[in-house]
């Protein structure tokens, strides 16, 4: 089956930035000055990364930090720390200002490491990677049209507040690049088997019954920041600017290391099993509209924000279509295998529901037709055990029936009152879902090979 290999929107071009809806802030270029702009009672801890050093002494204070020798100055770290403010709705203050520091010089160490991973892979396999200018600003000009703005406009408003145009232009080229870089080597050669698919499907059917929740996420991935106790206290920041108004989205999209930032945090309907335990038991105790607390998995830190819920449904619908020979209850057994053997050929070339009308339609004797949506236990019971037995997008054996030979393809399961259970749908997260794990490992590995200090 062909896989659409654009599973979720680009993260840069996902965030949507509304930088107009947030007032111009007075943040000075420098991060001490940054944290004397807003009064702070006393300098707060330093930004944390990984493999870090203190830098030798005689090195100028405008540096921030060095990685494998490519310097990040304070310049980029304020800009960085503007355009965070900017795009997340949370307000800086005495205790967030530390972790808009830490996220911002995180995110600037990994951008310096995916670039010159790049640049490595570029001189040795002698091809392109690096998104090129034009590249970067039809980024930037799908940016603004969500904003419904001109790229000029939209580049005005960062200047409003501060934020030089390279900035951003500087996170969009490694954004766009690493992920052609991912998707380039490990997309191709990712395959999502039909095995694991079945099982997400089954799961989701098993759950049909039971209470099911609509939530959005933010993770913090401890490795990521530096450990267990910082992701705790970054979170514990972050749920209470959510709670003072600040965007789940917009903070999703900033600060969460889920595959799902890039949509937002949306991560749909859930089922219990799905998430980590501790996240199901938390999820159970929320009412629609609800935040969670902080959530310490093994690996990070859960945010969860549950926008609906709605019970387990006692009936599972089900789509079908079929590809039938019409024979008579007393058509004698060499008619039947004749158009057993039909059918068994046409079985071959049908690929799901979305083909096997037209397929059907090149077969003399074969009528398709689409049998629409039934309660499962209103289906006749051949019917039945198929649309039991079989998930989303396969096709049944030759089943007899007193009309006829039939074809049964299952086009959809769903919960009376939920959402159709989609097979192409499943197949795109659990690939998104991989190469998101997949382009965190990359990046752990940079961290621990790379020689990183900071002030």
């Amino acid at each position: 089956m062909k896989r659409a290999r654009n599973v979720s929107p680009s993260a840069a071009r996902g965030a949507a930035l509304s930088i107009l809806a947030f007032a111009a802030l007075p943040l000075a270029a420098h991060a001490q000055e940054l944290r004397g702009a807003l009064g702070a009672a006393a300098a707060p801890a330093q930004p944390a990364a990984p493999a870090t050093a203190p830098l030798p002494k005689g090195v100028s204070e405008s540096v921030a930090a060095v990685v494998n020798d490519d310097i990040i100055s304070t310049y980029d770290l304020s800009q960085r720390v503007r355009l965070l403010i900017a795009t997340s709705g949370v307000q800086p203050n005495e205790q967030t200002l530390p972790q808009f520091e830490r996220e911002a010089l995180i995110s600037l160490i990994d951008e310096r490491l995916q670039l010159q991973e790049l640049k490595r892979v570029e001189k040795e396999q002698k091809f392109s990677i690096i998104a090129t200018d034009d590249e970067v600003n039809e980024e930037l000009e799908g940016m603004a049209k969500q904003n419904n703005m001109t790229g000029e406009q939209f580049l005005a408003a960062m200047r409003s507040q501060g934020i030089g145009p390279e900035t951003l232009k500087q996170q969009l080229r490694a954004q766009v690049s690493w992920q052609r870089w991912i998707r380039g080597r490990y997309g191709s050669r990712l395959r999502i088997g039909e095995d694991q698919i079945k099982a997400a499907l089954d799961r989701m059917a098993a759950a049909a019954s039971k209470p099911q929740y609509e939530i959005s996420e933010v993770f913090i991935d401890a490795n990521r920041v530096g450990g267990m106790r910082t992701a705790m206290q970054g979170a514990q920041q972050l749920v209470a600017q959510m709670q003072q108004g600040a965007p789940f989205a917009a903070v999703a999209r900033q600060f969460s290391a889920s595959a799902t930032a890039a949509n937002g945090g949306d991560a749909g309907w859930i089922s219990q099993g799905e998430m980590p335990p501790e996240v199901d038991s938390a999820i159970e105790q929320l009412r629609p509209g609800q935040l969670s607390q902080p959530i310490q998995v093994k690996d990070g830190v859960y945010i969860i924000y549950l926008r609906d819920k709605r019970s387990g449904a006692g009936q599972t619908l089900v789509s079908l279509k079929q590809a039938a020979i019409a024979l008579p209850a007393n058509a004698s057994q060499g008619d039947v295998e004749a158009a057993r053997v039909k059918l068994a050929a046409l079985r071959v070339q049908v690929k799901g529901c979305g083909d096997i009308e037209k397929a059907a339609a090149s077969v003399p004797g074969v009528v398709a037709g689409d049998l629409g949506e039934a309660e499962m236990n209103d289906l006749a019971p051949q019917f039945k055990e198929v649309a039991q037995t079989l998930s989303v997008g396969q096709v049944s054996e030759p089943i007899r029936t007193n009309v006829g030979l039939h074809l049964v393809a299952v086009c959809g399961k769903r919960a009376s009152g939920g959402p159709a259970v989609d097979h192409d749908a499943i197949e795109n997260r659990l690939y998104g879902q991989q190469l998101s794990m997949i382009s965190r490992r990359y990046m752990r590995d940079l961290r621990t090979s790379a020689t990183i200090e900071t002030r």
